[in-house]
């Protein structure tokens, strides 16, 4: 064999080699791969974070912790030059709603229950729908009724909006936290009273929102527009009260359903609004 002929064979060995050879990593190439894993960590971390406070965690109170969805947080929603929140209006007879608390006042100590023990108040909840009535239990839950007092007393609630709705197997409109999270509080929480055994709470009835945690009855409270049956487990839900005008308010509400991305469980479509709330001792 030539040298001529050496050559040639190399050069038929080195061009079937390149046939098989993997092409080189370019710079564009290798530039996709490293977006791709970084954006492959940021939905692992977004499916951290933000699916179990969606899906409703420890840390949101709610009359059905284990089984129903939390509102979206209002205030992370985008606002329009109207004050509501995208794809909010106003339902007839209401007025728009005022901003949220940014700081709501905080407290250390539990409220005295004796203060309440044994009596019975009546509550006026004015709203940027409408006045309600309350008749609070002070017999059947001293320690909810102390609480709910002291906020009133120290304007807690003022302003602050309802910010939940359910309309299918559970009939509630959840208020109570300044921030419009679900996630406020007072500053102090405490146990369960007069729940029913049987989970069954009335049309009208007024009851205490919380966590999974039996002891994280705070100040956010709900309202029942027709008869729920909510779970037992924990201990249920503490009635205090319930609704003797007003209730029709609540209806209206509820007729409008929640926001996306549930229309039956979340934020109102028809904003409505706590602006203050006095309560006086009921005469025998």
């Amino acid at each position: 064999m030539t040298k001529e002929q050496e050559r040639a064979r190399a050069r038929r060995r080195y061009e079937e080699h390149q046939k098989t050879e993997k092409p080189p990593v370019g710079d564009a190439t290798r530039d996709k791969q490293v977006f791709g894993v970084i954006l492959a960590v940021i939905l692992v971390l977004a499916a951290v974070i933000i699916v179990p406070r969606f899906i409703g965690g420890d840390d949101a109170a709610t009359p059905a912790a284990a089984s129903t969805t939390p509102a979206t947080p209002a205030a992370t929603a985008s606002t329009g030059a109207d004050g509501l929140l995208e794809g909010q209006k106003l339902a007839a007879g209401c007025t728009k709603p005022p901003a949220l608390q940014t700081e709501p006042k905080q407290q250390t100590e539990v409220p005295d229950k004796a203060t309440a023990a044994g009596k019975t108040w009546i509550a006026t909840v004015k709203t940027t729908c409408g006045d309600m009535t309350f008749e609070l239990d002070g017999t059947k839950a001293p320690q909810t009724v102390a609480s709910f007092l002291n906020l009133a007393k120290t304007g807690f609630w003022a302003p602050s909006p309802c910010h939940r709705v359910t309309t299918e197997g559970i009939y509630v409109l959840q208020c109570g936290d300044p921030t419009g999270t679900g996630q406020g509080d007072p500053g102090y929480a405490f146990g369960i009273e007069n729940a029913p055994q049987d989970g069954k709470y009335p049309t009208g009835a007024l009851a205490m929102a919380r966590t999974q945690d039996p002891n994280s009855n705070g100040s956010q409270f709900f309202i029942t527009f027709k008869e729920t049956q909510l779970p037992t487990d924990g201990g249920g839900y503490t009635i205090f009260g319930k609704v003797t005008k007003g209730l029709d308010i609540v209806d209206k509400i509820a007729a409008n359903k929640a926001l996306p991305p549930s229309p039956t469980d979340g934020t109102p479509v028809s904003p409505i609004s706590i602006l203050s709330v006095s309560v006086t001792e009921k005469k025998a």
